[in-house]
């Protein structure tokens, strides 16, 4: 997403309806911490909530500026449920944190200068990404070792935005980037990159976490919003429309210019295509393959095979869902 659209969501998210965290919740309130700002990639979130909130849900939704606050804020009792990809805090902490509905996966997108035709010529060569030990630097080591080649120097640019400029400023030659910021920089500099093959099976980017103790204790609340959001999901892959339309009926992000809030059908048909959203929510399979993919990054200790889904997910409220609204 263009560095300008995201500054402008992000200051307009509190017309959408948010709630900041305030020191003391009201009883029987659900106290959700979102790692980022509130904008058109969380907007298919913010009306699942709504959706749940016409049926009974209570919540109050704070945003955190870095993944790592919010589930800090969830492990220190600040908020009840966090989002965000959470497994090596899992494995670490002593809490019993469950993820329980996978929002998005880890699309991102190898861009690279037209200097390098294939990944075996970045054998030995720079490459940029978001920071040390994230997911795009295991996305890029995984295919580094499936195409044979050692990578050179590393180099640390936050955000995809940032590292399109710098592309097309000609700093870096060499990069991984979003969905948003990949169709920017070919629409605007498509002469001079290009994007080398990428993974097939793409691990969770953001899941909806809690402590197994809270969601037992909160099973109706729970349940009411897992349905409302694999119910959303299913409609908005068939039909990536519905967020915008839903928007409109919630009167989320409404104070954003037009202009902007024209992009919102394509950035979702282009999200949807593109494999962000699981119309299943994850579950049994996404834990799978999220195991094998962290397990292969070096950000959990053993093997895909030793690790047990129960340790990580919380299959339940999934499972009743689909139950409820048909598999």
């Amino acid at each position: 997403m263009p560095l300008k659209m995201k500054q402008l969501l992000a200051s307009a998210s509190l017309a959408a309806g948010l709630v900041v965290l305030s020191a003391h919740a009201e009883a029987g309130m659900i106290r959700i911490g979102l790692g980022d700002v509130a904008s058109v990639e969380t907007l298919a979130f913010m009306v699942a909530l709504e959706r749940a909130k016409e049926q009974g849900l209570e919540y109050e939704l704070t945003t955190f500026s870095k993944e790592e606050l919010a589930i800090q804020a969830m492990i220190s009792g600040q908020i009840d449920v966090g989002i965000g990809s959470p497994y090596s805090i899992i494995q670490k902490s002593n809490i019993p944190v469950r993820n329980f509905f996978q929002l998005s996966k880890l699309v991102f997108y190898p861009v690279v200068s037209n200097d390098y035709k294939t990944w075996q010529d970045l054998d030995g060569q720079p490459y940029t990404f978001h920071a040390r030990g994230t997911g795009t630097e295991a996305i890029v080591d995984i295919i580094a070792e499936r195409e044979g080649i050692t990578l050179g120097d590393r180099s640390y640019v936050p955000g995809s935005e940032n590292r399109i400029v710098a592309m097309i400023r000609g700093q870096v030659k060499a990069s991984i980037v979003d969905l948003a910021n990949k169709n920017l920089l070919l629409k605007q500099a498509g002469d001079r990159f290009h994007v080398l093959p990428g993974l097939k099976d793409a691990a969770s980017d953001e899941l909806l976490f809690a402590d197994r103790n809270w969601v037992a204790s909160h099973e109706d609340d729970v349940d009411l919003l897992v349905k409302s959001l694999l119910k959303t999901w299913r409609e908005m892959v068939a039909d990536p429309t519905i967020i915008n339309k839903e928007r409109e009926r919630f009167g989320l992000l409404e104070d954003l210019p037009h202009e902007l809030l024209e992009e919102v059908d394509s950035y979702y048909a282009e999200a949807v295509a593109a494999g962000v959203f699981d119309p299943e929510g994850g579950g049994e399979k996404a834990a799978r393959s999220d195991l094998a993919f962290f397990s292969h990054a070096g950000q959990l200790e053993g093997s895909a095979e030793t690790l047990k889904i129960e340790d990580f997910w919380e299959l339940g409220p999934l499972e009743k869902a689909r139950q409820s609204l048909g598999e």
